[in-house]
């Protein structure tokens, strides 16, 4: 495959800085390390090395999820591809899931649950800021295009909502605690709540108030760190800095009691 007018690309330095990129006939690039012209790359394969007008090097490829995010303009902090993994296998999304999601942000996790649940699921995702919709919406077109199973709505995830029967809810708001009226009535029997919380604080309250009702187990949370190694020569060591704590998560399923033991 070969690249062209059109596509975006991450062009890489020989520092492992990352810049995205949509490829422009006549267009260029401009960098400390020189320039490099978009018709160098268009009607390259992917993963070919270019040179800029300095004579530095360059990789160019398509971007991955991981590459998109953590590059893509933002509005907001993200939910970081560690705990982006974690949440897409924890609360298993998988293709055709109905997913109702509280919170958009700048549509890091919003971009992965949708290349998850693919042209058969459907996405509902609500946020109380229509500004931070429309960046969302624009991050996630410019990565994945038109989608007919997002729907973004302007609204509050505490209040009732008219939607029903998702298969997960997932929430990154301050007080997921005061969304679980929502949760419990959105969420199917069986199926998986997840939230992302920044404190230990806010896990330790949402956790109590789903121990207080009936509709929730299988509780767990859990934070993600990811340590890379230096593998260089003779020097094999952890790297002495490290992505550490950016936010707890918090799984549980839902599930429907009998009557009898209610009584």
């Amino acid at each position: 495959m070969v690249f062209k007018e059109g596509d975006l690309v991450i062009l890489v330095d020989p520092k492992g800085s990352y810049f995205l990129q949509r490829l422009t006939p006549g267009k260029r690039f401009h960098t400390h390390k020189g320039y490099i012209d978009h018709d160098q790359i268009i009607g390259a394969p992917a993963g070919t090395v270019v040179k800029s007008s300095l004579g530095r090097e360059f990789l160019v490829f398509y971007p991955s999820t991981k590459d998109y995010t953590l590059n893509m303009p933002r509005k907001s902090g993200i939910i970081y591809p560690k705990d982006v993994a974690i949440i897409l296998v924890w609360a298993d999304i998988f293709p055709g899931a109905r997913v109702l999601c509280g919170g958009v942000g700048s549509g890091a996790l919003l971009i992965a649950i949708l290349r998850q649940v693919g042209p058969t699921g459907r996405v509902v995702a609500y946020d109380v800021r229509e500004d931070m919709l429309a960046w969302a919406e624009q991050n996630v077109k410019n990565f994945l295009g038109e989608l007919s199973g997002l729907e973004l709505k302007l609204g509050d995830i505490y209040e009732p909502i008219p939607e029903k029967d998702f298969d997960r809810v997932l929430l990154d708001v301050p007080e997921p605690w005061r969304a679980l009226d929502t949760v419990e009535a959105a969420l199917l029997p069986g199926g998986i709540f997840s939230a992302y919380v920044p404190s230990i604080v806010q896990v330790d309250q949402l956790i109590k108030a789903m121990e207080e009702r009936e509709s929730f187990a299988l509780i767990e949370s859990l934070e993600v760190l990811v340590r890379h190694w230096q593998v260089e020569g003779k020097s094999v060591r952890p790297y002495h800095r490290m992505v550490g704590h950016t936010g707890f998560l918090v799984f549980a399923r839902k599930v429907v009691r009998s009557s009898e033991e209610n009584c």
